[in-house]
This record gives C-alpha cells, structure tokens and sequence, in this order.
C-alpha cells in the first residue's frame, strides 16, 4: 500500500509545480534528484555531463510539468523518460561534437601538409576564415541562427526545433537551404 502513496504524493507535487508551487518544485527535487543523477550517470559514464544532464530536467519538469499525466505512467515513469531523453540528446550532441572536432583536426592536418605553415599561407587560412565568416553573416536570420545552434553550439535538429518552436522536418529545411547558400556563397569567393 505504500507505492501508491508515494506515486500520488509524487503527482501532487508534479500538479502544483505546474501551477508554480516553488517548494513543491524543491521537494520533488530532493525526492528524485538522485535518481536522476544516478540513471543520467548510467547511461553517459561523465559525472560532468550527468549534472548537466539533472539540471536539464529539472528545468524541463519545471516547464512542462502541466504536461504530466497519470493516465501515461506513474511519476518516476516520466521523470526517467525524461532523463533518458535528456542523456540520449547529450550523448549525440556529445558525439557530434567529437566528430566535429575529429573532421576540423583532419582538415587543419590536411591544410598543415598542404601549407606546411608558411606565414603566405598563414594569412590565406585567415582569409578563408573570413571568407566562411562573412558568408554566414550574409545568410537569412532564420538560416544563420539554425546554422550557428547546429554547429557552433552543437545542438540537435531536435534540441534546435525545440528551441526555435518549430517542427524539426522546418529546421532540417533550414540547415539544407543554409548549408547550400553557404557552399554557393563560399565558392564564389575562394
């Protein structure tokens, strides 16, 4: 008899966070913060990225709180959905900077054998930095912004749908359009 106590204790609290209740917010947070933690931890293996990860959804249980129903699973069913989510989404977001990093490092490799670091060439790199740097300036708002959340602020088509309010099939029609004005763009300069 008392798992349905505690799971209804629990929707009580997710209620009142979704009509603002600041101290049902922190005890919700003292009864699952560490079951966040420890599922975020699980699934990343980075106590770093797990913190992030436990604030994240904190937040979004702050936000979307209104959206918990009980028809859908008990509370700890949601908030570790949740926190699957969440550590999905780092864990990509993660690897995409990684390979990010891995593709730039390649590059600069391939620019560093070509050039061999000649100050000439030092100065055609900067140049072509440039170049890369005024063409997204040249970009619409709407494809800047998508251009710069993908792959300066390395988030995912999702995370930026999200972000920007918009269905994710809308960004991923951005970031196409973008990359091609780019590449168009680009290549008339260099």
């Amino acid at each position: 008899m008392h798992e349905p106590n505690h799971h209804e204790e629990a929707a009580v609290l997710i209620r009142k966070v979704a009509e603002g209740d600041r101290h049902s917010f922190e005890a919700l947070y003292d009864q699952f913060s560490g079951l966040v933690f420890s599922t975020a931890s699980r699934i990343l293996s980075d106590q770093t990225d797990a913190e992030d990860v436990t604030q994240d959804v904190f937040v979004q249980i702050w936000d979307k709180a209104g959206l918990y129903s009980a028809s859908r699973g008990t509370p700890v069913t949601w908030i570790i959905t949740l926190t699957k989510n969440k550590s999905i989404d780092r864990l990509r977001s993660v690897q995409r900077k990684f390979r990010l990093k891995e593709e730039v490092q390649k590059e600069n490799a391939i620019i560093d054998v070509r050039t061999d670091r000649k100050p000439e060439n030092e100065v055609q790199l900067h140049e072509n930095s440039q170049i890369i740097k005024n063409a997204v300036a040249e970009l619409l708002p709407d494809q800047r912004t998508v251009i710069e959340l993908a792959y300066f602020s390395g988030l995912t088509q999702s995370q930026i749908a999200e972000e920007l309010n918009e269905p994710v099939g809308t960004v991923k029609a951005r970031i196409r359009r973008a990359m091609g004005k780019l590449k168009e763009l680009v290549s008339r300069r260099l």
